[in-house]
């Protein structure tokens, strides 16, 4: 029976080349979405679950609080070095703890010397705790000594080539020689970390890179990415809840009052992190729901489209079904013969998918920067999903047809009531309806997305932006920047050059105690200022304005260690209105103490997402690590960078030369929405696409019913125009019906999307006027296109075929 349900589908594919090609390609497309969106999700989803013992491996998580009200000030996923010995001395049910320390560092062998910036300091048994394969070297103790270090198989042959790195030295940052002591397998792509060399921990301990004292007794420098692996069936809420008498313990009597600890599970690392420090870019399991969800709109986009399409063929397909019926066949005999037809139909369309996707996942790969592979499609779970997915979509598909044509009764079929009886389907139009819904919440998505990012361009920062070359400089007591700077501004390309501990597009993660005069004497703020270490010429290489008082001179000498200058920001949270009362006041910060010289006008330092902060500037040049410096344009770019090229060969002649343009970090920190705007747009397009496909069905199918009736009308003497706007009407009525209903949807929805932005756009009722203009002309240019060919068929053939 099966087997001749499928020759007769395969013999009507065939009969109906046309019907059939519109079906398979629209499934084929939506199919191509939901399998690429698939491969996307999944990628995100497993992250670090190639690690074995992830199900009880966390992190410890740090956040620290305003003393003033208790709201969160700072969040980050590193904590101070003490923590790791004290949670595994304190904790029994901590089986291991692991501290690592991500630095930066100038790697040197023979006539090889790079830049590297994924060198991951690790303690000996960071082995027992995450997965990494280690080819060359003994894991138990290849980190056991100072001085000792792995190499990633890509750095071991960039350094080494082809023969073995193993119990050679290579030199870090001009001053330590470090003994390689075994070769591993970069992580996975899917990894929340992926360093290139792993130093053994216990080197920290020397003086001239930490020391055994900080390690021990540093509460202030957060930078270490710890993790604690529980014991099987420890339950990690109970570590939580004894953190704060802990770190009471071990801290201070109020520690927990001002900092909290925390763990999250190393799997939830990639997607539902929202600290604001990050090794490396994290996902969003908001846009993992968000496309799963678009995935699935999509193939229920084309599975109404074989309905609707199926749906304008049922007129010549019903005396077929009356004919059937006559000669003995039952009801569920045609009902699988529909359903076999549609699930055929669909594993066609699924091998044309899969040519899709062949052909896509190039250009998605480059888009989103992951490393996809359709290899990744036979994984058993997948492809169980993927083929459960293709059954229920054939069977989706072909249900409404199924079941629709085969309800009548033969006699009515054969005396043709059937097509009275189609013209009342309202379900199809619900059809329409929901198809161009879902089509314009993408449309407005898309346009909503565009005008913020357009707004965060074009957003005026409080600084110049463009034309600033961000260069980090050499940690050497001994480099006269003073001097270089100089040099480097000799060439009239450099219009200023600046220093400063931290650069705007970065977090402001450094912040200490603030002090106010109070009558006679300093007294602690309860408002958290952060810190920020420039040098006289930083505030003038950003062009940024001053609100009050001067910028840092080197005609004070007491500027070098007893003057500040505040943000507007910060002026007005410490309860000066106008930025000019605070001038000359007395304020102490950290340890310094000294007055207000200057007060800046507010600048975006950080994301747009976030507040501006507000901000203590000072004078301490042994914290400057970055140079900024503002060039000319148009030529005087190149000619600048030229100069600063040759400047820092003749200093720093074993050091490459790299830089970063301030636009492009910029640019950086709105990737994921730049990609969600590209993405959304790609998705509505296909909507829209298989959308119209199911318009261009149900135009044929009430074209077919009304043929008689158009060709009575031409013979009384109704113009092609009218009879079009006839036939299209009730269609367009449809799409202004999905307009209405997708507008407050897509209103509700982009809403709470640009709240996540501080500084934002408005949802512009224009946005709903052009989807309305663009969707109308669309239907329209879709249904008139059949209405033409109804309205121009010789009136004597349609009467003569009723």
């Amino acid at each position: 029976m099966l087997r001749n349900y499928l020759k007769i589908a395969f013999r009507n594919l065939l009969k109906h080349k046309t019907f059939g090609f519109i079906n398979i390609v629209g499934v084929a497309t939506g199919l191509a979405c939901f399998l690429l969106i698939a491969l996307y999700v999944r990628d995100e989803l497993s992250f670090d679950r190639f690690h074995t013992k992830a199900d009880r491996t966390y992190r410890v998580l740090r956040t620290f609080l305003n003393a003033n009200d208790g709201t969160v000030e700072l969040k980050l996923g590193t904590v101070a070095p003490p923590f790791g010995p004290l949670i595994k001395q304190d904790f029994p049910e901590a089986e291991q703890v692991v501290r690592t320390l991500e630095n930066g560092a100038l790697v040197k062998y023979g006539e090889h010397t790079y830049n590297e910036n994924r060198v991951l300091f690790a303690e000996e048994n960071i082995f027992k705790v995450l997965d990494f394969k280690v080819t060359s070297g003994n894991p138990e103790r290849a980190l056991a000594n100072p001085f000792s270090i792995m190499l990633s198989q890509p750095m071991a042959e960039k350094y080494f080539g082809k023969t073995s790195p193993m119990g050679k030295s290579i030199r870090l940052n001009n001053q330590f020689d470090f003994m390689v002591t075994g070769v591993f397998e970069p992580l996975p792509a899917q990894s929340h970390i992926h360093p290139d060399f792993l130093a053994s921990f216990t080197t920290l301990n020397d003086n001239r890179i930490y020391g055994a004292e900080g390690l021990r007794t540093n509460w202030g420098n957060n930078s270490f990415l710890t993790y604690v692996l529980l014991a099987k069936g420890a339950n990690p809420d109970k570590l939580v809840n004894a953190f704060p008498a802990f770190q009471n313990r071990r801290i201070g009597p109020k520690a927990s009052t001002y900092s909290l600890l925390n763990l999250q599970k190393l799997t939830a690392i990639h997607l539902r992190s929202d600290t604001d420090d990050g090794l490396e870019a994290d996902g969003d399991i908001r846009y993992v729901y968000l496309f799963s969800a678009i995935g699935l709109f999509i193939l229920l986009i084309a599975c109404i489209n074989y309905m609707n399409l199926a749906t304008a063929r049922s007129g010549s397909r019903a005396k077929e079904v009356g004919m059937r019926k006559v000669v003995g066949a039952e009801r569920s005999q045609l009902v699988g013969q529909f359903l076999s037809e549609s699930i055929l139909l669909v594993i066609f369309a699924l091998g044309l998918a899969v040519m899709f996707v062949i052909l896509c996942l190039p250009a998605l790969n480059n888009f989103t920067q992951k490393q996809l592979t359709l290899s990744q499609l036979v994984h058993p779970v997948f492809l169980g999903i993927v083929a459960g997915i293709t059954l229920l979509t054939g069977l989706v598909s072909g249900s409404y047809p199924a079941f629709f044509l085969t309800s009548f009764q033969p006699i009515s079929v054969l005396k043709g009531k059937i097509a009275s009886a189609m013209r009342a389907g309202r379900f199809r139009q619900v059809l329409v309806v929901t198809q161009f819904t879902i089509a314009a919440v993408l449309i407005i998505s898309t346009v909503v997305v565009y005008n913020q990012m357009d707004y965060i361009r074009n957003y005026k920062l409080g600084y110049q932006k463009d034309q600033m070359i961000l260069v980090r400089m050499v940690e050497d007591s001994t480099i006269d920047y003073e001097a270089l700077k100089q040099e480097l501004k000799r060439n009239s390309a450099i219009l200023e050059v600046g220093q400063s501990s931290r650069v705007p597009s970065g977090r402001l993660l450094d912040s200490w105690d603030a002090y106010v005069a109070k009558g006679d004497s300093m007294a602690p703020s309860k408002v958290g200022l952060k810190a920020l270490s420039i040098d006289h010429d930083f505030i003038p290489a950003y062009g940024m304005k001053m609100a009050a008082g001067r910028n840092f001179s080197r005609a004070y000498a007491t500027d070098d260690t007893a003057a500040f200058i505040l943000n507007e920001t910060a002026a007005r949270m410490l309860g000066w209105k106008d930025p000019a009362q605070a001038i000359g006041k007395a304020f102490g910060y950290g340890k310094r103490r000294g007055q207000i010289v200057g007060i800046t006008k507010d600048f975006h330092f950080e994301s747009l997402r976030q507040s501006i902060a507000p901000i203590a500037m000072f004078l301490l040049p042994e914290r400057n690590n970055w140079l900024s410096l503002h060039v000319a344009g148009g030529a005087g770019l190149q000619n600048g960078l030229a100069h600063l090229e040759s400047v820092w060969k003749r200093h720093f002649p074993e050091r490459p030369f790299t830089y970063e343009f301030l636009d492009q970090r910029f640019g950086r920190l709105y990737t994921t929405e730049q990609t969600q705007q590209t993405l959304f747009g790609i998705f509505a397009g296909i909507a829209i696409l298989i959308s119209c496909l199911g318009l261009f069905g149900l135009s044929m199918f009430m074209a077919e019913q009304r043929t008689k009736e158009i060709g009575i009308r031409k013979v009384l003497g109704a113009t092609t125009p009218s009879l079009v706007a006839l036939l299209s009407k009730d269609l367009l009525k449809l799409v202004v019906v999905a307009l209405g209903l997708a507008s407050p949807v897509a209103w509700w929805a982009m809403s709470k999307w640009l709240e996540g932005f501080v500084y934002r756009t408005s949802i512009s009722p224009w946005v709903f006027i052009l989807t309305a203009v663009i969707a109308i002309l669309i239907a329209f240019a879709t249904v008139s296109f059949q209405s033409v060919k109804a309205a121009l068929t010789n009136p004597v053939k349609s009467l003569k075929s009723e």
